[in-house]
């Protein structure tokens, strides 16, 4: 007797499994938008990098370090130094949420006394209108620090699925694949594969732009205002903040400019002019570097980005901000890959 026939001639079954395998893809990103699980996948990608950097860390000629230990210090490590954290009370006094909602506070009562701060023939040159710009920028500011203050609860939710994240990318990264998988199976790790890659290269970028951008600004602060008897407000606040808000392309540096200079305008007119000669000649208008380097590493030019996560934010807010570099860079190289583009 003659075996059947399969159901999908060959041509018809990898087209099927290519949809399946993007299908699959875009629902995930999209779900992690839409169910707040966005830390969570980023915590995954992560763990997955840095426990297969571990792997390969050498324990002698011929042996590498295992991969239950490299999945225990992904685990553990965490948990160590938020128990540092928490036991370290100045520290812990840095980075609390009140600090950032004093910070946020205190932006809304400079932006309401621009006119008093400033001196009185420029502040003769404002237009009347800003009066109402001021006041609404002033309620979104104190609204946002009232919503920072109740926000507990939300803050332990994504530790707790960032956590998670971290054990699942661990576990994935040491995981072996099946000798024989299916063409499903195949072309997922291809998807997988791909994302990841984006990944590692929106992140290496920016980590490294971050952190220089804060140890500039860190100098800027805590050194050379000191030297002229300048006491600058929420320092450690404002160096924390550059920091993470730099790890966002382009917009995460304007937005710290904008603090910056808005918190040393409330000390004088002088210290917010200092502050903003030195975004513009010590960062050199950076937020459009970043863009070119996170472009040089992805093929992305700077209108894409700017593009995308204004469209992203538009439509995700501020998860939406934060996915929308990486997504981006994710789909351009499975184009690339397809030798589409």
């Amino acid at each position: 007797m003659s075996k059947n026939p399969p159901p999908f001639g060959p041509i018809r079954q990898e087209m099927l499994v290519a949809l399946g395998s993007f299908g699959l893809t875009a629902a995930l990103c999209a779900t992690a938008l839409f169910t707040g699980l966005l830390p969570g996948l980023l915590a995954v990608c992560a763990s997955f990098l840095l426990t297969r950097g571990l792997v390969r860390v050498p324990l002698g000629p011929r042996h590498r370090l295992p991969g239950w230990l490299a999945v225990a210090i992904v685990a553990i490590t965490p948990v160590v130094g938020l128990t540092l954290l928490l036991l370290n009370a100045k520290g812990y006094s840095l980075l609390a949420i009140g600090q950032y909602e004093a910070l946020l506070r205190h932006l809304a009562d400079t932006i309401l006394e621009i006119r008093q701060k400033l001196p009185a023939q420029l502040a003769a040159q404002l237009p009347e209108g800003t009066v109402a710009v001021q006041e609404w920028l002033a309620q979104r500011l104190r609204a946002q620090a009232g919503s920072l203050a109740l926000a507990g609860r939300v803050w332990l939710h994504a530790i707790l699925l960032v956590y998670v994240g971290l054990i699942v990318g661990a576990l994935l990264a040491i995981r072996k694949a099946p000798p024989h998988p299916r063409p499903l199976s195949v072309a997922l790790r291809e998807r997988a594969g791909h994302f990841i890659d984006a990944f590692r290269q929106i992140v290496a970028a920016q980590f490294w732009i971050a952190a220089f951008n804060t140890t500039l600004t860190a100098l800027f602060l805590l050194l050379a205002l000191p030297l002229f008897d300048v006491d600058m407000p929420y320092a450690y606040a404002l160096i924390a903040l550059t920091f993470v808000l730099g790890l966002l392309p382009i917009v995460g540096n304007l937005i710290v400019n904008v603090v910056l200079t808005l918190v040393g305008l409330s000390v004088s007119p002088l210290v917010g002019l200092a502050c903003l000669v030195f975004l513009i000649a010590i960062h050199k208008f950076e937020y459009f570097i970043n863009a070119k380097v996170v472009g040089v590493r992805t093929s992305t030019a700077v209108w894409e980005l700017l593009a995308v996560m204004f469209v992203f934010e538009t439509i995700f807010g501020v998860a939406g901000l934060v996915a929308a570099p990486l997504y981006y860079a994710y789909v351009k190289k499975e184009l690339q890959a397809a030798e589409l583009v």
